[in-house]
């Protein structure tokens, strides 16, 4: 884990930042993501990250703690991300071969390019996107 911690923080998108709250427990750390563009662009958003003991057998726990409007995140901090889940149809899900890397860039592209108005968490707030952007 702490090889990966090293890599993640080597390699952080410039909007992002990681905390350890204590750097002794490199299995639970925050993620500050601050969009740098689109509809999210100035916001500044909180997550949660916890690493579990059957990790990298299975994903990260991840939970959004700032209230959001968000198709893929749902107002108490459940998060639709393909990569987060054991199990996928298409075949995008987690795999022992990813990384926290893959997690926090993954998370970070929910705010730009990971946008899923097809297949929302949040229905109401893609229909509400639809409606009035």
């Amino acid at each position: 884990l702490s090889t990966e911690v090293a890599e993640l923080e080597a390699n952080l998108p410039c909007t992002c930042k990681v905390n350890f709250p204590d750097p002794n427990k490199l299995h639970y750390f925050q993620l500050t993501v601050i969009p740098d563009e689109g509809y999210y662009q100035g916001g500044k958003f909180q997550f949660e990250i916890e690493v579990p003991d059957a990790y990298n057998m299975v994903p990260p726990k991840v939970k959004c703690l700032t209230r959001i409007w968000h198709p893929n995140i749902t107002e108490t901090g459940e998060i639709c991300l393909s990569l987060l889940r054991e199990h996928s149809i298409d075949g995008t899900g987690w795999a022992p071969t990813r990384t926290l890397k893959d997690v926090v860039w993954g998370l970070n592209s929910l705010f730009t390019d990971l946008l899923n108005f097809d297949d929302p968490l949040n229905i109401e707030a893609a229909e509400h996107h639809l409606r009035d952007k």
